[in-house]
């Protein structure tokens, strides 16, 4: 069986996915790994990266170079997404993830994938085990840096775009204090609509049936909608939960300071900081697809832009 690896670095972390071809043509996963390093944080400000950003993610690839060479690695295939399209020195950034891929892999790179590239891999791997019956889909990726929203179906995407707002983006504009201020809240709502109406005006969300969130902004406001006292993938994975608790546990967050946020058992701390600005562009989503679709749930799936990479990789 031929064995693949998967690595999305995106704003505010960076992914690992090892699986092999099941029999039934779905992915079985050998090896699923996140780690928060911040590639990202400032960028959107100073238009680079800082070093220090370069040099966390240099030791979380080359422990993941390390279990994919360990688990059988044949070919491997690293996206980079929102953050580096933005930064000045990201030369640094491909010189570095060369050196370590190359491991794995002669040739392999990491890439700069474009918003519509990264809006379609996330709804391949989103939607594989959904009932087709239950679509159109309305996919969500809500990253740090920005938000893929992408309308479809099992036979394929119909429109997607992606927009330049994210759970970081969000936080380091318009989110300064702890907590947040009402003018603050105020302000980055407004911003989070503005940039989000571009992708809905693409984006002909009316048909869709079913919404589904994924990244770790969606899957933690879930556990925390769940009432889970700590994180736990099997039991979020195609988790449901109603517009009127979502709204609930956003609103919770917003309003909590950094320390109630990091008490939460299911919390991520390298969440901590983003989650409430993440919150604010979640719940602009559930306001749009409530009033356009009539969506009244949101459907979280931990299966998202590295299934679809792996997926990619085995075609």
């Amino acid at each position: 069986m031929t064995v693949v690896g998967a690595v999305d670095c995106g704003t505010n972390s960076i992914r690992l996915l090892v699986a092999r071809a099941g029999d039934d043509g779905r992915l079985v996963d050998l090896h699923r790994e996140m780690r928060v390093v911040r590639l990202g944080y400032g960028v959107d400000a100073t238009g680079q990266f800082a070093p220090e950003s370069i040099e966390r993610t240099r030791i979380a690839l080359a422990d993941y170079v390390k279990t994919m060479e360990s688990l059988g690695v044949v070919k491997v295939r690293m996206v980079a997404t929102s953050a580096t399209r933005d930064a000045s020195n990201r030369d640094e950034f491909f010189a570095m993830t060369a050196d370590l891929l190359g491991c794995v892999s002669d040739g392999a790179i990491a890439e700069v994938i474009s918003g519509d590239e990264e809006a379609r891999l996330s709804f391949r791997g989103a939607v594989g085990e959904l009932d087709p019956a239950t679509g159109p889909f309305v996919v969500t990726d809500l990253g740090g840096g920005s938000t893929e929203v992408v309308l479809g179906d099992t036979d394929g995407v119909h429109a997607a775009y992606s927009a330049d707002i994210g759970c970081v983006r969000l936080t380091e504009r318009t989110l300064p204090s702890d907590p947040p201020t009402a003018e603050e809240i105020a302000a980055a709502r407004a911003f989070a609509a503005e940039r989000l109406a571009e992708a809905f005006s693409r984006v002909p969300v009316e048909p869709a049936r079913t919404w589904v969130g994924v990244a770790g902004t969606m899957t933690t406001l879930a556990a925390l909608g769940a009432g889970l006292t700590e994180y736990d993938s099997e039991k979020i994975h195609l988790s449901r939960i109603s517009l009127a608790d979502l709204d609930r546990v956003c609103w919770d967050l917003v309003h909590m300071t950094r320390a109630d946020r990091a008490a939460l058992g299911p919390m991520h701390p390298g969440r901590v900081d983003v989650i409430g600005g993440g919150s604010l562009v979640t719940l602009e989503l559930a306001r749009v697809l409530a009033e356009r679709a009539g969506i009244t749930e949101l459907v979280v799936s931990e299966h998202d832009i590295l299934d679809g990479i792996a997926l990619g990789i085995l075609d």
